[in-house]
């Protein structure tokens, strides 16, 4: 049998030893009433794009989904496993989230390979090619603009998806009911991994800007 990771076991002294030890008492009351997070972040699973961290939140403070390049699939009760779309069912109608993020970046290998089913270090293998033909439609309409570099092809599709995302959302009855009573909120946006900038999408335009700007 091998050995646990010595950098995480490291990791979880420093951790038991730091922010455990100073927010012991919030840990404490999440364990007791449970959590009631008010946002949904639906993120890539991408080891450099933690929302967490992006967003310095504390424990209990984001209900977190991560999967290959931040897709939420249309809806689809055809009794198969679909996990994304049942984190989400039970964000929205268990813990009654106010908001739903979905959050891509730059970078994304995900996206590189609905750009290029053959272009490393991605390939379609038994799973991850048909996760991503959920974006063949864009992505076909991105690869035959010859006006873009392949980075602005890059960048395009990782904003596009995230429009395709939250329009696969609104697809779910639970969400779409909820958001026209005005209960619930969706949202986009892009983290830049090299600079650290934020991305946020405007609702009405479909445009992504940074905050303030």
């Amino acid at each position: 049998m091998s050995a646990f990771p010595d950098r995480l076991l490291a990791g979880y002294d420093r951790f038991m030893n730091g922010r455990y030890d100073e927010e012991r008492e919030r840990y404490r009351e999440l364990a007791e009433k449970g959590q009631k997070p008010q946002t949904l972040v639906i993120a890539c699973c991408d080891s450099r794009a933690a929302p967490e961290t992006i967003f310095n939140s504390g424990p209990g403070e984001l209900f977190v989904v991560r999967n290959v390049a931040n897709l939420v699939p249309p809806y689809a009760p055809d009794g198969e496993f679909h996990s994304t779309s049942a984190a989400l069912e039970f964000a929205v109608q268990s813990l009654r989230v106010r908001d739903i993020v979905v959050m891509g970046h730059g970078r994304c290998g995900g996206i590189s390979a609905a750009l290029d089913p053959n272009a490393e270090p991605l390939s379609p293998g038994d799973f991850i090619g048909r996760w991503m033909s959920l974006l063949t439609p864009v992505s076909s309409e991105i690869q035959q603009n010859t006006l873009l570099t392949p980075g602005e092809r890059q960048t395009a599709l990782e904003r596009i998806s995230i429009r395709n995302s939250i329009a696969n959302l609104r697809t779910f009855p639970c969400v779409k009911i909820l958001e026209d009573k005005g209960k619930l909120n969706l949202h986009g946006a892009w983290f830049d991994i090299s600079t650290g900038e934020l991305w946020v999408m405007n609702d009405a335009t479909g445009d992504f800007s940074r905050p303030g700007r």
